[in-house]
């Protein structure tokens, strides 16, 4: 009897192991992420996210051996910012990668194309690399999870700067025709409240497939307006920057979002002269800001940039969100422990409380919830004078 209750006492040792390892995605060395680029195409300035987080990992992989004795493999492919081909690359890495998990997949349109999918899966979309609204509906869509603050209360936090500073602003608006574009609209025209009748008085739209905005530009300029929104991407960014400038549009102020902040991939193609005054926004301590010349948080992404990102350009924005992304990626693997299922996942992810990142800016968190997916709620006005932008005012938390 002794005999066979150890016999069965090692089986169901053996059975009770891999029931945890055998996670989609998981082995007893490896956890498999993935997640699409756009590595080329109008916004493949956008892909160097995908490669900080790449480099992030590679980085918890050669100095601690990965999160809890298993590697983290995050495989990334080019979607080019087409829908299509991020529902090809998406269904490949579930169907045939077997990933645990999709994260920081880039763009609202890419990440409309699978969330559906994803979500009728049961497969974590974690930390999705745009700020549309809907990222952050734990009742409808469980999954996903946004990674950036929303588009529209950082609408709503412009409309509120122009109130305070240029109340009687005529103001022209471009805007991206999609998820994105809208989102902005309504949390810029929500901040304007019982003033946007009066105050917007020209729109233009443009589609991911123009290949310029001139025509655009000319005619929002024509409308008269002395205050600029662009809501705009990638090359559009940089075209809407410079074509003001060749227009000689004379502009009281001029704001862009947050995603057009990076000096290589957006402001240096228009050209710093013509950047030369645009407002935004931001969470993150910015590289070329004295500030932080001696602030250790800063000191330990300069580290991460040196040892892992050498080949890139340290003032390049567009690494700290993929730094920010991959270490809150990597503490909801920590806090998994040997449970890796993927509805643990995402209750360790809702589970994350007054989390400080290196490069978040003083003041900034990230804390969340089962009812309340939004990875970020503050933010601070900053300016670019030509060479770096500069942070102004206070912090503002919707």
């Amino acid at each position: 009897m002794k005999y066979w209750s150890a016999v069965a006492a090692f089986l169901m040792s053996i059975l009770a192991i891999p029931a945890q390892a055998q996670s989609p995605g998981v082995t007893a060395t490896e956890i498999r992420l993935g997640q699409s680029m756009p590595y080329s195409g109008n916004a493949s300035a956008y892909g160097l996210v995908g490669k900080a987080m790449l480099g992030y990992f590679e980085k918890i992989n050669k100095e601690q051996g990965g999160v809890n004795g298993r590697k983290i493999n995050l495989i990334s492919l080019d979607d080019g910012f087409s829908p299509p081909k991020t529902v090809e690359a998406t269904r490949k890495l579930v169907e045939q990668d077997d990933i645990l998990a999709i994260f920081g997949t880039m763009g609202t349109a890419p990440n409309t194309a699978i969330h559906r999918y994803l979500n009728s899966k049961k497969i974590p979309h974690l930390l999705v690399t745009t700020g549309a609204t809907k990222w952050a509906d734990p009742k409808n869509f469980p999954y996903t999870t946004p990674g950036m603050i929303s588009y529209q209360t950082e609408g709503k936090i412009y409309a509120r700067y122009l109130l305070q500073k240029s109340p009687n602003a005529r103001i022209a608006i471009l805007m991206q025709n999609d998820d994105f574009g809208r989102d902005y609209l309504e949390g810029f025209k929500l901040g304007l409240g019982a003033n946007a009748a009066k105050m917007i008085i020209a729109t233009q739209t443009y589609e991911l497939t123009d290949p310029t905005i001139d025509s655009q530009l000319a005619n929002l300029k024509a409308s008269g307006a002395d205050a600029f929104f662009s809501i705009s991407l990638g090359k559009f960014s940089s075209q809407s920057i410079k074509r003001v400038k060749d227009l000689d549009w004379k502009l009281t102020d001029f704001i862009v979002p947050t995603s057009s902040v990076s000096i290589k991939g957006i402001l240096t193609p228009a050209g710093l002269d013509a950047a030369t005054g645009i407002v935004t926004s931001s969470w993150n301590k910015n590289v070329a800001d004295p500030t932080w010349a001696n602030d250790a948080g800063m000191a330990t992404y300069l580290k991460f940039l040196k040892e892992y990102m050498s080949a890139f350009d340290p003032n390049d924005s567009s690494m700290v969100t993929g730094y920010n992304s991959a270490i809150i990626m990597t503490e909801v693997l920590r806090r998994c422990g040997n449970d890796l299922s993927r509805d643990n996942v995402m209750k360790q992810f809702a589970s994350i409380k007054n989390m400080k990142l290196d490069m978040l800016l003083p003041g900034i968190e990230v804390s969340l919830s089962p009812d309340d997916f939004r990875t970020y709620k503050t933010l601070q006005m900053m300016r670019f004078d030509g060479q770096r932008w500069n942070l102004f005012g206070q912090a503002i938390t919707e």
